[in-house]
């Protein structure tokens, strides 16, 4: 059994519409879709245990088929920092092409961008990260030259992985006994 694609990413936002104008308008991505969880869920579903508990739910297009999905919850509870050595969720990537626009553009726009883009240690890919408006890093990739080797040979290369034509990486953890 193999998955097929990516879908989608969940994040909780502090406020619904600042969040859709915020990757409306600086990214370009709609929103598709609106919903309200019953409070019924809210309270057994997501563990709001409260008799007033809400959560607006909307549904941001990113080009090439992803989605973030972003709930907002009444009550709310303070944000946390995301930390990268404690496990869980650390952030989510945007790919862009001509990351030194990017960069400009998102200062321009008023972003918190954390650092200038810089290479991959692994590779030509150039990265930066920024905060949303919610204080949720992002990473903004640029793939340069390997865009064009995923988009042509992506589906080649994941047969020819599947048939032990690369590198094996299974060393690299360790299956159940």
């Amino acid at each position: 059994m193999r998955v097929r694609s990516f879908s989608h990413v969940g994040i909780t936002v502090r406020d619904f519409n600042e969040s859709v104008r915020f990757y409306w308008e600086v990214f370009g991505c709609p929103l598709v879709g609106v919903s309200t969880a019953d409070p019924r869920r809210v309270r057994a579903f997501f563990g709001v245990d409260v008799p007033e508990a809400s959560c607006k739910i909307g549904w941001i297009r990113i080009p090439g088929g992803g989605v973030i999905e972003i709930f907002e919850f009444t009550p709310q509870q303070p944000f946390t920092e995301a930390t990268w050595n404690r496990p869980g969720v650390t952030h989510f990537s945007l790919r862009v092409s001509n990351i030194r626009r990017w960069y400009d553009y998102l200062r321009a726009k008023g972003v918190t961008v954390l650092e200038e883009p810089q290479r991959s240690p692994n590779g030509g890919q150039e990265f930066f990260f920024i905060k949303d408006c919610n204080g949720i890093l992002i990473e903004i990739m640029d793939l340069r030259g390997m865009h064009y080797v995923l988009q042509y040979l992506g589906p080649l290369g994941g047969f020819l992985a599947r048939n032990g034509w690369v590198r094996d990486y299974s060393g690299y953890y360790q299956p159940k006994q």
